[in-house]
């Protein structure tokens, strides 16, 4: 008998069996990856519905895996020969070292392919186990103090009592790559999370300008990339990052100022999709939420939108979230700071247009040199890659 981490994967298990077989693959690539570069030493079994990880140290295996999307919780497992008998033991065993008279308890028994009993026998005859080594106990199905896990399957028996919540969805590298826009706010990192945990490869993109924002900005935006990256163990994650600044200088000049914000979020949006189709990406990822301010209304997003080409999509999953929402899952995935610091844009003016057309945009844009700004903006792109938190390499 022995330990392992054992790993649920929730819904995989819905998709037929050669999807199944592909995104299993992917996942097993992705925990490889995760522990090889978290230098931990590891032997990998997939079993039906499970995922078994024996090493030296169980508990950096469990803190690695459970920030791996696609994977629903993972948990410390004591691993017996495939008898009944012996597993009620060991359960009842593992048990007793929790429980003291007077506490309630619930086994949560499930059989795998094991014949000559059910599960609910399993369930009852490990707790008779369990009352014989500690008296005075009383089951409570629904609410208990304590519960202890029992899985009876043909290649051995699994033994637990705690759960580490994963981040579920679908692993990482089986819907494609995607380019998020990323700022120093709470939105864009929470939507490319969101993305990425329906198994999106994202890189991302980054528009600076110094002499326009508040000199906390950049240093923002790194600090939300490392804390992306975290989620993605393993995998080195590129920054692309554009120089914005002789934009801002043209726009402040020539542009009606409520109309700023527009032409500079399509300018954006144009950049970005120029970006994604030159490096072979599928979509495009933002953090707009609806009506959260002048840019987000339903008149300004469609104008907004129409820079993007037919065939590239534009992913937008908050659109229809309360801050508060947005603001938990932040917290949640560490890219929410209770200082924000000094990240304010001096380009939002002060009474934007709530609902502009396209042909009011146009007009505009067409004061500027639009294709001598894109070629001038796009030969500033440089990128940094990250690598569980930290930067490991810089380019243009």
């Amino acid at each position: 008998m022995n330990k392992a981490v054992m790993i649920r994967y929730g819904e995989i298990f819905l998709k037929s069996e050669s999807v199944q077989r592909h995104y299993l693959r992917i996942l097993d690539n992705n925990i490889k990856n995760a522990l090889n570069t978290g230098g931990i030493e590891h032997r990998i079994e997939r079993h039906r519905g499970r995922i078994l990880i024996y090493g030296d140290n169980p508990e950096g295996i469990v803190s690695i895996v459970t920030k791996i999307f696609g994977i629903l919780d993972a948990c410390i497992a004591e691993v017996t020969e495939s008898d009944r008998e012996i597993i009620e033991k060991k359960a009842a065993e593992i048990a007793a070292k929790s429980l003291k008279p007077g506490m309630s308890f619930a086994v949560r028994p499930k059989r795998s392919n094991m014949k000559g009993f059910t599960s609910q026998e399993l369930g009852a005859s490990t707790g008779d186990r369990i009352w014989e080594m500690v008296p005075g106990l009383t089951v409570n199905l629904k609410d208990p103090d304590y519960e202890i896990f029992v899985e009876a399957r043909t290649e051995g028996g699994l033994i637990y009592d705690r759960r580490t919540k994963g981040p579920g969805g679908l692993p990482v590298g089986t819907q494609g790559e995607v380019l998020s826009l990323i700022s120093a706010g709470i939105d864009s990192p929470v939507a490319a999370w969101l993305v990425m945990r329906r198994g999106c490869t994202s890189s991302f993109i980054f528009f600076r300008g110094k002499g326009y924002f508040g000199k906390d900005t950049e240093d923002a935006v790194l600090e939300n990339m490392k804390n992306l990256s975290l989620w993605s163990p393993g995998r080195k994650i590129r920054l692309y990052s554009i120089d914005l600044e002789d934009f801002y200088t043209e726009i402040l000049d020539k542009i009606t100022p409520r109309y700023l914000c527009l032409v500079c979020k399509r300018f954006m949006m144009h950049l970005s999709a120029e970006i994604a189709i030159g490096k072979g990406m599928s979509g495009i990822v933002m953090g707009n939420n609806l009506g959260q301010v002048a840019s987000q209304t339903l008149a300004n997003m469609a104008v907004t939108e129409e820079v993007i080409p037919p065939g590239l999509p534009l992913l937008q999953p908050l659109l229809t979230w309360d801050k508060g929402e947005i603001v938990d899952l932040a917290r949640k995935i560490g890219t929410f700071r209770e200082f924000a610091g000094d990240l304010d844009c001096t380009v939002v003016p002060k009474h934007p247009a709530v609902s502009a057309t396209i042909a009011d945009l146009k007009a505009e844009e067409e004061k500027l040199d639009y294709e001598l700004l894109t070629g001038k903006c796009l030969e500033t792109l440089d990128y940094i890659k990250i690598l569980n938190g930290e930067v490991i390499e810089s380019g243009n």
